[in-house]
């Protein structure tokens, strides 16, 4: 199975009022079976997140366009194939 890890790290124009849909979106992929891990950074600099079950990476980045961070563009989110053990 392919994991591919998301970074999300917040620009400066972050807005913590997109925390909740961000969560929300979270949540979603997770009752999906999509989702196998996510957290926050203690630096409050970002988070991660990371996706099963994808089956390639244009998916992958295709569901990482639909987070709210990218469609408000207060974070930069990049998508990386984990090759994990």
């Amino acid at each position: 199975m392919k994991h591919y890890l998301v970074l999300a790290m917040r620009k400066p124009n972050f807005d913590e009022a997109v925390v909740a849909p961000h969560l929300a979106f979270l949540d979603a992929l997770r009752g999906r079976g999509l989702l196998a891990l996510t957290g926050g950074f203690s630096d409050r600099s970002g988070g991660a997140y990371l996706l099963q079950g994808v089956d390639d990476l244009a998916q992958a980045q295709a569901i990482v366009a639909a987070d709210p961070l990218a469609i408000h563009d207060c974070s930069e989110l990049t998508v990386h194939e984990w090759n994990t053990r």
